[in-house]
């Protein structure tokens, strides 16, 4: 990873703000500054590390908490004066515990729905590793592959038939019971949402590449 600081546009005190996101689910985990310092940090060791307006020294994101960020990929917006972190979080953002430092919502049209994939991945996973009676996620582990298969093979007809029938409600419910469905059997099969991402990036990639000759 290598990144020319020297092009930045630091303020008045030599910082720079820094957005964090989660480079899996796309949240804003926090806002913090950075100097050259710290930025240097960050590329050498692959972690965020950030400069303390109030105690004026470094700092090294879960240091102390163990909430550590991986950091993927480091970007600079195009007037120079800010950075955007994209990073593997291990563990909460916020100092409260909080996933994310941005948790109260003044302002909402409508609920957020941008992370409801990997929720639900995370809440298929935790029945798995922590089965709970009565659940029927951890049912259909209880029962196996056979049945799980079975689920997905009568979801994808049912999906067929919404859409034989033309009925945009229909086809939406019986859609997302499939995409369940699907990812009880990934979370069975060891397959991650990852590993989907990567296929299907290399598939684009070589589309690309093939209608360039």
């Amino acid at each position: 990873m290598t990144f020319d600081s020297t092009q930045l546009k630091f303020d008045q005190n030599g910082l720079i703000p820094a957005i964090v996101q989660d480079e899996k689910t796309g949240k804003v985990l926090m806002l913090a500054y950075m100097n050259e310092a710290s930025i240097a940090k960050t590329l050498e060791t692959k972690e965020t590390w950030f400069y303390s307006r109030s105690r004026q020294e470094l700092w090294n994101k879960g240091a102390t908490s163990g909430n550590k960020q991986k950091v993927v990929r480091l970007s600079v917006d195009c007037d120079q004066d800010s950075l955007l972190v994209q990073v593997e979080p291990q563990g909460p953002a916020c100092h409260t515990g909080a996933t994310t430092c941005f948790y109260e919502t003044v302002s909402e049209e409508r609920p957020e729905t941008r992370t409801v994939i990997h929720e639900l991945v995370a809440n298929i996973k935790d029945r798995k590793e922590n089965p709970v009676e009565g659940a029927y996620t951890t049912y259909l582990f209880n029962e196996g592959i056979d049945k799980i298969l079975k689920k997905v093979g009568e979801e994808s007809a049912e999906v067929i038939i919404g859409a034989k029938n033309n009925d945009k409600q229909e086809v939406t419910w019986e859609i997302s019971d499939l995409i369940y469905h699907t990812l009880v059997l990934m979370e069975l099969l060891g397959v991650s949402l990852e590993d989907l991402k990567d296929e299907l990036t290399k598939r684009h990639i070589q589309k690309q590449g093939d209608s360039n000759e």
